[in-house]
């Protein structure tokens, strides 16, 4: 078995960021796509680098026990990672030093390891093990060394599973009393303006007639508002969902940017553009990447094959576009989308997906 090329697939992940966090990793033959190899479990509190360094050690250890003299691609969505351990970034967090070190120390015994970036998208099977370890449920499974049945050649091939195929429309708010100054709303539960129940009313009567099979809402007055509109209009009952919840922007809550800007110069430029940054007493875009996964993960298992009307907030629907097109959340700062917008995406169950529409307003001309 010399020589063979093993591929490594790593993620973790932490619910508060920090909080209570868990990695995920498998190994597969690179020739043959075989799984040969899974590791999940749960490290503690810690946050989604450490969590992800995690993954990349439970990896690379589980390819070295398989076969020392192994030539390894290790693919992860973290950029991070991939970066520092390719030797371009430095690796600065204490934690994370230790790791990167225990990363090396294995990669040492390995014939070569190199380090591919890769979408979120197609990193699904490591994000759902590092899914498993954080709710409290470890992997650890040696497929390699399982009994094979090597079957007549003349024997019949199951069929293929069937693909079913999920479609989205996702639908942000009508207005609020602070959409025309543009002011942070995030977690403030304001209702829709006169004008947002005009957006909401029109919204509902443009989805008319889409064979909609079920609406999912943040619990947020606007989006229920304007989710109730668009049910009354269809004739299926609203379901909540509180991982649809806008970004809460902690203490600037209710600010403009420029005023952010002005009360607080260093720490706005440092959040804005960023996907790891906090507002005071808020979330990063991150955290909230995180829930809006697990919705998404949810009504995709609850829904397969229906279409689903999801009204949510402007970082909700930019974060579930971005895994929609397989890139990262910092497109959540290069995409507008205007208040009673549509945009839709379909998710098949064989992992592909397709961003149909995106940011359409034709319904409020």
């Amino acid at each position: 078995m010399s020589g063979r090329k093993l591929i490594v697939e790593a993620d973790g992940g932490s619910r508060g960021n920090p909080g209570p966090a868990g990695y995920g990793a498998l190994v597969r033959d690179a020739e043959s796509g075989r799984l040969l190899a899974e590791r999940a479990e749960s490290i503690g509190r810690a946050t989604n680098n450490v969590a992800e360094y995690g993954g990349l050690v439970a990896g690379l250890q589980a390819a070295l026990d398989l076969d020392p003299s192994a030539t390894v691609e290790v693919r992860m969505d973290s950029k991070l990672v991939v970066e520092q351990m390719s030797g371009r970034w430095q690796v600065k967090h204490p934690d994370m030093k230790k790791l990167a070190v225990q990363a090396r120390d294995i990669s040492r015994q390995l014939a070569s390891v190199r380090y591919t970036w890769v979408p979120r998208a197609q990193n699904g099977a490591a994000d759902a093990l590092a899914n498993s370890a954080m709710d409290g449920k470890p992997v650890r499974r040696d497929l390699a060394v399982e009994p094979v049945m090597v079957e007549d050649d003349t024997a019949p091939t199951a069929e293929p599973a069937p693909v079913v195929t999920t479609v989205t429309h996702l639908l942000r708010h009508g207005r609020t009393e602070h959409t025309p100054e543009r002011r942070f709303s995030g977690s403030s539960d304001l209702p829709l303006s006169e004008l947002g129940r005009a957006d909401a009313a029109a919204a509902a009567k443009h989805l008319a007639g889409r064979g909609i099979d079920v609406i999912v809402a943040s619990p947020l007055q606007r989006t229920r508002q304007t989710a109730e509109a668009a049910a009354e209009v269809i004739g299926v009952p609203v379901e909540l969902d509180r991982d649809l919840r806008e970004l809460d922007f902690g203490a600037w809550e209710g600010l403009t940017g420029n005023e952010v800007g002005a009360k607080s110069p260093l720490a706005f430029r440092r959040w804005w553009g960023a996907v790891d940054v906090r507002p005071p007493g808020g979330e990063s875009v991150a955290d909230v990447s995180a829930r809006v996964a697990r919705a998404r993960a949810r009504i995709l298992e609850r829904h397969a094959g229906k279409t689903v009307l999801l009204v949510s907030h402007v970082t909700p629907i930019k974060l579930l576009l971005a895994a929609g097109l397989g890139v990262g959340d910092e497109i959540v700062h290069r995409v507008f989308l205007e208040t009673a917008s549509l945009s839709t995406v379909t998710w098949s169950s064989d992992g592909r997906t397709s961003v149909r529409l995106v940011n359409d307003t034709s319904h409020l001309a």
